[in-house]
C-alpha cells in the first residue's frame, strides 16, 4: 500500500478548499492557536504545582558536554560555554533550558541559529515565540513542514528554511507535524482545583470576618410595639459602634434592654473538608507530569521501595527528553564546526542524573564481570 499516494488523494479532495487545507484545525495541519498557548501559560501561573514540576523536569534533565571526533574540541568547548542566547543568556545550556521549557509547555519548540552579517560565523542562538509562528504541513511533501509568521494576514509570511531553523515536536500524532503539550488534558482538572481553592478562600474569609445578625423582638407593651423601628435602629447603631471600637483595640460592652438576640451568620454551617478532593486533583496532575510527589514537597504516604520505583520511572522520562534534545544540540554544534572550517563530528554526552543511578550502574557492571568470570571458569572445566 502506498501511504504517500493516499495522503495526496486526501490532500487534493474536491470537498476541501485550499484555504481550509492550510489553516484547518480539525485536519491537524496547523500549530496551536495563540489562545491555546495562553491557556497553558495561565495554567502554570495559576497552579504552582504545575509550574514547579515543569521547572524541575528542565533542571533534572541535567548538564551535558559536547565532544568532537576530530580537530576543534577547544573551539567547540568555548562555543558551548560562551555562545550568546537571546538578549540576556549565554551558553548552550541556557538555550536548551528555554527550548525544553517551551517544548513541555506548548508541545512544540522553535529556535534559530543566528549568523554574523557576513554569514561566516555563528552570532548566537534565538528561542522563537510560538505565539508569533504557525507550523503547518508541507502540502507538496508529506515529510516536510513549513513555518509562517503570524502577521495578521490569512496566509502569514513564510519563513525560509535554510538549515538553521530548529524545530522539535513532543509526541506528534500520526500525520501531523506539531506535537501535544505535556499539559494537555489538565485544564479541566486545574479548573476544578482552582474552584476548590477559591471556595476555600471565601469560606475562610467568611469565618475570619464574622458577620452578625441582631434581632430585636418588641414586647407585648403597646409602647414597645409603637417604637420598635426606632429602638431597632438605635440597637443597630450601638452594635456597629461597639464592633468598630473592638477593631480599634478598645474593649466595649454592649448592653440592651428587651428581647434582643445576636447570632453569627453562617456559624451553623461548617467549612467543608478539602483534603480529599484536592489530593484527587493533584494525583491527576502529577500522574500527567510524571514527577514523584516527594520531589514537589507532597508528604504522601509512601515506602522506600515505591520511592525508588518512582525515581526509576522519572529517570526513564528524563532520558526520553534527552533523546529529543540530541538532534537539536548536534545540529547547532555541527553548524558551528562547519562554519569554522572544521570537519569534526559532534557527540553529546549527558551527565549522570544522580549518584543513585551511578551506583546502580556500577553494581550492574560488577555483577556482569563476576558472571563472565564464572562462565569462563565453567567453560575451562567443561573443556578439561
Amino acid at each position: 500500500m502506498n501511504f504517500t499516494h493516499l495522503w495526496k488523494k486526501k490532500r487534493d479532495a474536491p470537498g476541501l478548499a485550499p484555504a481550509e487545507r492550510r489553516v484547518g484545525r480539525l485536519a491537524g495541519d496547523a500549530s496551536p492557536l495563540p489562545q491555546e498557548l495562553k491557556l497553558y501559560d495561565a495554567l502554570r501561573g495559576s497552579v504552582p504545582v504545575i509550574d514547579a514540576a515543569l521547572n524541575k523536569i528542565v533542571r533534572l534533565v541535567g548538564g551535558f558536554t559536547v565532544t568532537c571526533r576530530g580537530p576543534g574540541q577547544k573551539e567547540l568547548d568555548e562555543f558551548v560555554r560562551e555562545v550568546p542566547v537571546g538578549g540576556a543568556g549565554k551558553g548552550l545550556e541556557a538555550f536548551l533550558s528555554c527550548y525544553l521549557d517551551n517544548l513541555l509547555t506548548y508541545g512544540n519548540a522553535v529556535g534559530e541559529i543566528l549568523l554574523t552579517p557576513d554569514g561566516r560565523r555563528v552570532a548566537g542562538l534565538y528561542n522563537g515565540d510560538l505565539q508569533e509562528l504557525d507550523i503547518r504541513r508541507d502540502e507538496g511533501n508529506p515529510l516536510g513542514r513549513r513555518i509562517f509568521l503570524r502577521d495578521g494576514s490569512p496566509e502569514g509570511r513564510a519563513v525560509q528554511e535554510n538549515g538553521r531553523i530548529l524545530f522539535t515536536a513532543l509526541n506528534p500524532r500520526a500525520g501531523e507535524v506539531t506535537g501535544s503539550s505535556l499539559l494537555k488534558g489538565l485544564p479541566f482538572v486545574a479548573g476544578v482545583l482552582l474552584k476548590i481553592f477559591e471556595c476555600t478562600g471565601l469560606n475562610f474569609e467568611r469565618a475570619g470576618n464574622i458577620r452578625y445578625a441582631v434581632t430585636y423582638r418588641p414586647g407585648p407593651d403597646s409602647l414597645d410595639q409603637a417604637y420598635a423601628r426606632e429602638r431597632a435602629a438605635q440597637i443597630a447603631k450601638e452594635w456597629s459602634s461597639g464592633m468598630t471600637a473592638a477593631r480599634n483595640g478598645m474593649v466595649t460592652d454592649f448592653v440592651s434592654v428587651g428581647d434582643v438576640e445576636i447570632k453569627t451568620i453562617g456559624a451553623d454551617c461548617p467549612i467543608p473538608g478539602t483534603e480529599i478532593p484536592v489530593r484527587q486533583m493533584l494525583e491527576q496532575i502529577i500522574a500527567k507530569l510524571g514527577i514523584p510527589p516527594f520531589l514537589l514537597g507532597l508528604s504522601w504516604s509512601t515506602t522506600e521501595r515505591m520511592s525508588k520505583q518512582q525515581a526509576d520511572i522519572l529517570t526513564s522520562e528524563l532520558a526520553c527528553y534527552r533523546r529529543l534534545m540530541n538532534p537539536v544540540l548536534a545540529q547547532i554544534c555541527r553548524t558551528f564546526l562547519r562554519l569554522e572550517g572544521l570537519s569534526g563530528e559532534p557527540e553529546v554526552q549527558w551527565s549522570i542524573i544522580n549518584l543513585q543511578d551511578e551506583g546502580e550502574m556500577a553494581r550492574a557492571r560488577l555483577y556482569n564481570a563476576q558472571a563472565a568470570v564464572l562462565e569462563k571458569g565453567q567453560a575451562k572445566e567443561d573443556a578439561v
